[in-house]
């Protein structure tokens, strides 16, 4: 079985995961009112989606 002759030190471990990130959430402008919105989702500030009203908003 093969064992590392050698621990792996700390730096050479975060360099190795130097490319591990999170990705921020894609967000697309609402059509009808203008908002930051997730894609294929209903936007939370006016209740649109694809041109339709689908949740009545106050």
């Amino acid at each position: 079985m093969a064992v590392p002759a050698r621990r792996t030190s700390k730096a050479k471990k975060a360099k190795r995961r130097t490319h591990y990130k999170l990705a921020g959430a894609g967000l697309s402008a609402c059509p009808n009112c203008g908002e930051l919105r997730r894609p294929h989702r209903v936007c939370p500030s006016c209740g649109y989606y694809d041109g339709k009203a689908v949740v009545e908003k106050d």
